[in-house]
C-alpha cells in the first residue's frame, strides 16, 4: 500500500514515516494542502487538519469531491465539532495527537479492511492457533427497510428521510445499518465496534460517539439514536411507540 501523509511538522512526519515503513507501507510526504491536492494517487491519505496554507477540512472536502480514497484525519484539535465536521465532509476515521504508530497502523488496517480488503495480508494475532479473529458481519439483508420516514437500501447503500437523500460516509451507513438491523434493541458499544469497525480495533472508543453525533445531525433529530448509559445505543423512530 502507498500512503500519502499530509503533515507540515517534520518532528511528527519523520517518526511516523519511519514507523510506517517498518510495517511495510510506502509513504509519500507533503506539507501543504495544495501539495496534497496535486499529489499522485495514493491508496490511503493521512491528513493533518492544521496545515499552513489551508484548513484540513477544506482539503478533505476537495479530495472527497473527486475521489473515494480512504482518508484518516490526524488532529490536535480538542473540539468534538471539528471531528464531526471532518467526518461529515467525508473522512473515514480520525486520530488525535499524540498517537502511537501501532494505533495508527490499526486504524489504517481497519479502514482498508472495509474499503479494499484485498490489499491487506492476513494478520497474525499471536493466538495459540495463529488464526486471525473472524470479523463480525453487518446484516446481509439486501432489501429496502422502512422505519417511519427513514428508508435504508442496503443494496445501493442509499438512505432517505422524508424522501430526502442523506449523504453518509461509509462508516456512518454501516453504523446506521447495524442499529437498524434490530430497531428498538440495545446494541452494545463493543458489538458496534466489532461490527462497524473491526475486532482488531483498539483505538479510543470515543470515535463511536463522534460518529453517532454526526449521524444524529444528518438524521435531523437526536431522538433517532438513543443512548443507553453504560451499555450502548439503540435506534428509535421519533414519535413511534413501537420502537420506544
Amino acid at each position: 500500500m502507498r500512503l500519502l501523509l499530509v503533515e507540515d511538522d517534520d518532528r511528527i512526519a519523520g517518526p511516523v514515516m519511519e514507523g510506517l515503513n517498518r510495517y511495510g507501507f510506502a509513504v509519500d510526504h507533503v506539507k501543504t494542502g495544495a501539495s496534497a491536492l496535486s499529489a499522485s494517487t495514493a491508496d490511503l491519505i493521512l491528513l493533518d487538519l492544521g496545515l499552513p496554507d489551508m484548513d484540513g477540512i477544506d482539503v478533505c472536502r476537495a479530495l472527497r469531491a473527486r475521489s473515494t480514497v480512504p482518508i484518516i484525519m490526524i488532529t490536535a484539535r480538542g473540539e468534538e465539532t471539528d471531528r464531526v465536521v471532518g467526518l461529515e465532509v467525508g473522512a473515514d476515521d480520525y486520530l488525535s495527537k499524540p498517537f502511537g504508530v501501532r494505533e495508527l497502523v490499526a486504524r489504517i488496517r481497519a479502514v482498508t479492511r472495509r474499503t479494499h480488503p484485498e490489499r491487506l495480508a492476513p494478520l497474525h494475532t499471536g493466538t495459540a492457533t495463529g488464526l486471525p479473529r473472524q470479523r463480525a458481519h453487518l446484516p446481509q439483508d439486501r432489501g429496502v427497510q422502512h422505519l417511519g420516514p427513514l428508508t435504508i437500501n442496503r443494496r445501493t447503500r442509499g438512505v432517505t428521510i422524508d424522501d430526502r437523500p442523506l449523504t453518509l460516509t461509509p462508516k456512518e451507513f454501516d453504523l446506521l445499518a447495524q442499529l437498524a438491523s434490530d430497531p428498538g434493541a440495545v446494541h452494545s458499544r463493543q458489538q458496534i465496534l466489532d461490527t462497524v469497525w473491526d475486532p482488531h480495533y483498539f483505538g479510543p472508543t470515543r470515535t463511536l460517539d463522534v460518529h453517532v453525533s454526526a449521524l444524529r445531525r444528518k438524521l435531523g433529530d437526536p431522538a433517532w439514536i438513543a443512548t443507553v448509559r453504560g451499555i450502548g445505543f439503540r435506534l428509535t423512530v421519533p414519535g413511534d411507540s413501537t420502537y420506544a
